[in-house]
């Protein structure tokens, strides 16, 4: 056999770095994204100021498993799938400008 074994890693090689260099390029930062993500969704409480995946602000007035009640204005409550939120924001943040001042 010409070659033999090592000219059968040779073709197989480049194959394998690339396997490797997607893992360590996409799927493992995708899947710490999804970890912190998870994370944050569990430590989602009462009084939270979030962000939607749609952009809409509001907060946080009731937390269940799956579903979260969210107050998009001053008495107007939405339930949000819990997934939706991308962003909690903190309570010092600056409150948009036609929120009232308290």
């Amino acid at each position: 056999m010409p070659g033999g074994l090592s000219a059968q890693l040779m073709q197989i090689a480049p194959i394998l770095l690339m396997v490797v260099l997607f893992y360590f390029m996409l799927i493992r930062p995708q899947q710490k994204r999804a970890k912190e993500h998870q994370i944050m969704l569990t430590n989602l409480k009462r009084g939270d100021n979030v962000v939607l995946s749609s952009g809409m602000l509001g907060k946080v007035v009731r937390v269940e498993d799956k579903e979260v009640g969210l107050e998009i204005a001053q008495g107007v409550t939405v339930k949000v799938v819990k997934g939706m939120i991308t962003e909690v924001r903190t309570k010092g943040e600056p409150a948009p400008a036609n929120d009232p001042k308290s």
